[in-house]
């Protein structure tokens, strides 16, 4: 992992650094490279663009750690809306993702199992993929999937192999449970997650192995080239259907790697996250990589950071 991710994680929990982000017009331009819009018609506005390039996509209303019911259960009204648009633009390939602490896992466990089950119900057909959230979340996130694989087939996780406890769990996924792989982006302790980017690569691919060993649907979301090819190397050696395959990646990230992709017959997703509460959702594509937080620089030295 980058020796600069927690320094830059630190940066972006200050105060100051909140205000500049989140309140100038400089941070949202940094924003708007990230995330799609606001508004619900911006981010399917971008799936449109997307799919004429032969793009899928994944729509992500943003927000987290929802500190009421009644936030909780307009988070999963604003999810059933987004579905009901995807099923009225019938030529689109997209899907959602949504995060179990916007769904109300800090209030309760069945709150939030009934709020996450009326997304399900609402979704019909179209999948939907539960967020890995940080360490803490891992055991009610897995056991409420588990419930709701019993009686949904269109729902999957995602699974962080920069956790530790990962190489363990993906064992005990019910039978045919879709997975988007990704190496996670949540700032965790040593005890529980791989700190160095060389272990983390190595487990997101030995994890890539198991799923298809164990004939999961298996979602290949990252941008790292290497990953992508040994990727490709090992599901066309093992003759894994390509049907039971994507790769994935966010919005805003390696465009022309997703475009690359797609000319050559892979089938790919973009992640696209839209909404008002896009600040934490920043700070992680901050962290991930120095050059995003340059780009932020850069953006800042170029064009101020006055208020509007």
């Amino acid at each position: 992992m980058s020796v600069l991710r927690a320094p830059v994680i630190w940066l972006t929990e200050r105060r100051s650094f909140r205000r500049l982000a989140a309140d100038s017009a400089i941070g949202r331009r940094v924003a708007g490279r990230f995330v799609a819009g606001e508004s619900l018609d911006d981010a399917l506005r971008a799936a449109r663009e997307l799919d004429r390039r032969g793009i899928a996509s994944m729509l992500d209303h943003l927000g987290e750690n929802a500190d009421s019911e009644a936030m909780c259960a307009d988070a999963a009204d604003a999810y059933i809306r987004a579905l009901k648009r995807i099923h009225e633009a019938e030529e689109l390939d997209c899907n959602i993702s949504v995060k179990l602490t916007q769904l109300g896992l800090d209030q309760s466990y069945g709150f939030c199992l009934e709020n996450t089950e009326r997304v399900l119900e609402a979704a019909r057909t179209t999948l939907v993929m539960i967020d890995m959230e940080a360490s803490e979340y891992v055991d009610r996130t897995l056991r409420i999937l588990g419930d709701l694989r019993a009686r949904h087939e269109n729902v999957g996780v995602a699974f962080q192999s920069m956790l530790r406890r990962t190489a363990q769990d993906v064992f005990a996924l019910p039978e045919g449970t879709p997975v988007r792989l990704v190496k996670g982006a949540y700032l965790e302790p040593e005890s529980v997650a791989h700190t160095s980017r060389g272990e983390v690569d190595r487990a997101f691919a030995h994890l890539l192995a198991t799923l298809v060993a164990r004939d999961h649907p298996v979602h290949v979301a990252t941008h790292d080239p290497r990953l992508i090819d040994g990727a490709r190397r090992h599901l066309h050696r093992t003759g894994y259907p390509w049907a039971k395959v994507e790769f994935q990646m966010l919005y805003g990230i390696r465009r022309d790697l997703q475009v690359g992709l797609a000319r050559e017959g892979y089938p790919i997703r973009t992640y696209i996250p839209y909404g008002n509460q896009w600040y934490p959702y920043l700070t992680r594509r901050l962290a991930e990589r120095p050059a995003n937080m340059w780009f932020f620089a850069s953006q800042l030295v170029r064009g101020g950071g006055g208020k509007t």
